[in-house]
Parts: C-alpha cells; structure tokens; sequence
C-alpha cells in the first residue's frame, strides 16, 4: 500500500467523521489528475491558503492545473488551508498536511506554488507551512525542502513576507511558472547524491547558491534573502540593497504577449461540496483600458489583451460537455470592454440557449454599451446587476479617473428592469483622497434614484445594495504615496451613509474597519511588518478574512512587539521623493506614470477644495 492510501485511510477513520464539510479534505473530484509519482520528474502542489470553497472558485488555480499537468514530466496537485478544525486534528495526531490528488504530504514536492490573492491570508500561509513541516523561515530550508514559490496581487509587494518565502513571481503565471519548476527541477537533482539531500548549515548554503543562480537566470523571479532593507533614523524605509550583485537590481514582471497561445482550461475540476462560484469560468480579456488611479489590478495586468470570440465559445462549450456546469462567467477587470462583446454575446446565446446554460458578466463598465447588455444577455436564473461606479458625483470621479456617468449608469438599469432584472448591487469606496461630505451624499442619492428607476419601470422599488469599502492605498497605484484615513473617519462616514438612507428597498452595507486598516497596513508594510505576522500567526491567527476568526487585538498586540508604529504604517503618507518597499518590482508603465498621475491628482484635489469652499 502506497504511503498516501495509508494516511488516506487513516483520515478517514479517525479525523474526517469529526469535522465540518469532510469532503473538501478527500480530492477524486471530476477531472482532477493523479498521475503515478513514478512515471513524471517534478511534483508541484500548487496551494491557496483560504478555505476549499474559496480556492476552488479561483480561476487561476484551474489555470495553472491544467497548464502543468499538461506537461508530461510534471505532477500537479492542490491543497487549501484547512479550517481550525481539521488543523487541530492534524496536530493532535501528529499528521502532515497532504495534497489532494495523491494524499503526498506537501514537504515531499519539490515545489510548493502559493497564490497570494489578499493579505489576510498570510497567517494561512504560515499555517500551510508549518503544517506540511517545511520550516516557515525561508533560510532554514535546505535542498530537502520544496521551492516555496508565490505569486498573485500581493506578491506585487513581497516584503512583508519575504522570510518566509523563496521566490515571489511578477507577472503572468503561464510562462513563469514552468520556467521555475523545470530549472529549479535540474538545480536540485545536481545537489542529489545517493538519494540524499545535504543537511544542516552545508544544506542551508547549498540552498542559498542554488536559489542564487535560479534568480540570476529568471528576470521576474525575487528572491528576498539575496536583498537587505535599510532604514532611516525616524523609523522609515530607505531603500533595498542587493547582497549578490548577479541577482537583477529590479523585477521583470512575466508577460503573456499572446492569450491564445495558452489554450483556457476546458476540464476544470468539479467540486463535490458547494463553493463560491458555482459555474464555468471564462477569461476573456486580462488587462483593463482604463487607468483608475486607485486600482492595482489594471496596472499590474498591463498590457491589454483578450481571446478571440471562435477560441471563447469553442472552450466555453468544450467545458459544459466536461463538467455539466448550467452558468457561465465571462471574466476580465471589464467585460462590456472586450471589443467584440456583441459579436461574442450573440454567439454565446446561439449555443447555450437552446442548452438551458447562463451566461453571466459579473464585471461590467457603465458606460454607453451597459444599454445593451440586458438586452443581450437575458436574466433567466439571474436577476441581479452588479455595477461599481466607485464614487457618485463627477469631480470625485474625475479624481479617481474613473470616466464613467451616472446617466449612462442609470439608463442602463432602467434597460436591465424592464427585461427582467431586480436587483442592483453597487460597489463604491469611502476614505478616497479629498473625500467630502457632498461625496458620500451622493452614495446614497444614487442608489435611490436607482430604486426610484426601479418603481417607475416595475410598480415597486427595487432593492437596490450600497457596498462600500473603505479604500486602501495599493503598491503600483497612483494612490500608493498616499495614507489610510483614520479609524474615527470611518466610523463617521459609515454612520452618516446610514443616516441618510430614506428609502427602505435601499441597502447600505459597509466593510468592517478593523479589517480594512490591517489590509492597510499589510499592503503598505515593509519586511519588518514579517515579524508582526509571524507574533499574529504563533498566538493563533488563522482565517483572517473571516470575521468569525479576525481578532484585531491580536494584530494591534502583534504590531506592539514588533515595534511597528501604526500611524507610519497605516495613516502617514510618502512623499513623491521617498523609496518605497516594492520599487524594486517593475509594473508595466513604470513608477515614472505612477507620478505624475499623483501629481495631477494632488492638482485635481486643490481645484476641487477651492470649488467647494
């Protein structure tokens, strides 16, 4: 019996009957691969540190599986962080954490790839490593060890948990992580002697020189412990010096020039147990062309390229005859952008229709199109619009650069009620730079102008949804100089937004602030935030972006031992001049573009101010 069917056996009989939703710790989904360890060379298991429903709803996962598994020499399994339960199990019976597919405990692969969405997940993270027995602290690894790779949003600014990783990967995946995983591979089997790996101090250094030629050769790959921080007298970063000069000055983000030359994944895995979204995903634009001065996202996904409409509705159907799924996504940053949008909705409907499938377009631009696609893409199980025109009057608009109005917004859902739709979810954000009062006045009259709308076309206020996040300056945005409002703002804002609100059909649901501050100071931190993370995690931080499981007194306690100052980690902005931590990770563009949409902005502000007063 192979090592994996015996703790297999063993989970089931003593440890999965006693926590919740047993089935997400089983793998043998539809379309998941076990390939026999024997017959490939490299094994990666590529991990999320969020719960099974979660992970699972995240297409770039079923991306990344389907393109390594794709290849013939390599093996590519998953694993999710468990929940508190199944992670108590796991101590309490001294069991490693195990891949899906082949029940392998993760510490046997020889790389571990972590997608880092959101920094909540960091504690996770720690937790998936400790419990896999591969030591948290990247530099007590030896070549025994997996490469512990990352990538995602947040590797984007690596440094508040650069000790615990090897690599943190820039840029697009498909190209990058093969490269990895395959030089990593040789580097490794040349420092196999007799089936043994060196250990101790001789396998440490071993490590380090064999991650110093993996970084020399790859552009978009970092590795943190070749670089040493500096800082200044009055607390604040000063710059990043390289330690080995044969490791690049600045980090390459990985590029997809081409989109149809990494064919979607058209047999994703189809999870026994319920999951966020339930329903084939389908990219069909990555980049966005707008540049919204807050948003990390269109920047780190530069340049602009999309799928043509054949290759869309070929791999939409191929992945409804493989899965059974009855809804489609079609994913992008704004998919009533994609410049074939008509064309590719007709089509979709020409084929799906007749199946009794959904095509659903969870992100859409209010713009002149937004008319249209109501009329294009028909409600039948979906009644609800989701729109996020961020701010709601057009000079805080004009500052976001976010070119939107509100008469294109409201015609659109006047379109979208009378063929059917009921319900409208908007997304705006509170604590924008030169945020007023009249600003979040408009919050409000907006969505019940839509209500409103709503009565007029069906009889009834429609229930209309406000949800405001509060905003949180991100590295490689326009707005990265720039510090968090305060704790006592927020608490205003949320409160007047409430007070306001006259139509009950209205909804005003309003991000949690304890959570959005730490997300602050996670994003903006620098490698000293790592210490914090680690006291955070080691006194029992675990599912962060649960608010069951968040205690932000363990953070605020966290950030005390570290000696981590709050308000110049969260609230003091930088100045145009200073360093920042993640400079030395190029974006599309450059921090040269990043400046003078700062400097326009600050103009935009002081214009604003004056007008008002």
């Amino acid at each position: 019996m192979k090592r994996g069917d015996t703790l297999k056996k063993h989970l089931k009989a003593h440890i999965l009957p006693h926590v919740q939703m047993p089935i997400q710790y089983l793998g043998g989904e539809i379309n998941s691969i076990c390939k026999d360890s024997a017959s490939v060379r490299g094994k990666l298991c590529l991990a999320f540190p969020d719960t099974y429903a979660i992970g699972m709803s995240h297409h770039g996962l079923q991306l990344l599986y389907s393109l390594m598994n794709g290849k013939e020499a390599w093996a590519c399994e998953r694993v999710f962080a468990p929940w508190t339960d199944m992670e108590d199990a796991l101590r309490r019976e001294n069991l490693p954490l195990y891949s899906l597919e082949s029940f392998t405990p993760l510490c046997e692969f020889d790389v571990l790839g972590v997608t880092l969405q959101y920094e909540a997940c960091y504690t996770n993270m720690l937790t998936i490593l400790d419990l896999c027995r591969i030591p948290i602290h990247a530099d007590q690894r030896t070549m025994a060890d997996p490469l512990v790779v990352v990538g995602g949003p947040c590797a984007q600014n690596p440094e508040p948990i650069a000790p615990f990783i090897d690599l943190a990967v820039v840029g697009d995946g498909e190209p990058s992580l093969p490269l990895i995983c395959d030089t990593w591979l040789e580097l490794r089997e040349s420092c196999c002697r007799a089936g043994q790996f060196a250990s101790g101090k001789e396998g440490q250094r071993e490590r380090a020189e064999m991650l110093s030629r993996l970084a020399a050769q790859l552009p978009f790959a970092y590795a943190p412990r070749f670089y040493e921080p500096e800082y200044l007298d009055n607390g604040r970063y000063a710059t990043l010096s390289r330690i080995h000069t044969e490791v690049p000055e600045t980090i390459k983000p990985a590029v997809v020039a081409d989109l149809e030359s990494f064919p979607l994944p058209v047999r994703p895995i189809v999870p026994f147990s319920e999951c966020i979204h339930d329903r084939i995903a389908i990219e069909i634009m990555r980049g966005c062309p707008w540049q919204c001065r807050f948003c990390q996202s269109s920047v780190i996904k530069r340049p602009l390229r999309f799928r043509s409409v054949d290759a869309i509705v070929q791999a939409a159907l191929e992945s409804y005859q493989n899965t059974g799924y009855n809804e489609i996504s079609l994913l992008s940053l704004s998919t009533s952008d994609y410049p074939h949008f008509e064309e590719l909705a007709i089509r979709l409907q020409e084929v799906f229709q007749p199946l009794g499938v959904n095509i659903g377009v969870p992100s859409l631009r209010v713009n002149e199109q937004l008319k249209t696609v109501a009329q294009l893409i028909p409600t039948q199980r979906r009644s609800s619009l989701t729109l996020a025109p961020e701010v709601a009057r057009d000079d805080m608009r004009e500052q976001i650069r976010k070119k939107i109005k509100n008469q294109d917004l409201y015609d659109g859902c006047r379109v979208a009620f009378k063929n059917g739709y009921q319900r409208v979810k908007l997304y705006f954000m509170c604590g924008l730079p030169g945020e007023r009062e009249v600003d979040l006045d408009g919050i409000i009259d907006m969505a019940e102008t839509i209500a409103r709308i709503g009565k007029e076309v069906t009889g009834r206020f429609v229930k209309v949804t406000a949800s405001v996040s509060n905003f949180v300056p991100k590295a490689h945005t326009a707005y990265q100089w720039n510090g968090m409002q305060r704790r006592e703002y927020f608490e205003w804002a949320h409160r007047y937004l409430h007070q306001r609100r006259r139509i009950r059909s209205v909804q005003v649901k309003c991000h949690d602030i304890e959570n959005s501050l730490f997300e602050g100071a996670l994003s903006r931190g620098d490698r000293r935030m790592a210490r914090a993370i680690e006291i955070a995690w080691r006194n029992g931080s675990r599912m962060d972006s649960w608010q069951e499981h968040f205690d932000s007194t363990r953070w605020w306690d966290a950030l005390a031992e570290a000696g981590i100052d709050p308000e110049l980690a969260i609230h003091a902005p930088f100045e145009i001049s200073d360093r920042l931590p993640w400079d030395h990770v190029n974006v599309k563009l450059g921090r040269a573009f990043l400046e003078k949409e700062q400097n326009r902005s600050l103009t935009q502000l002081t214009s604003m101010a004056t007008a008002q007063s």
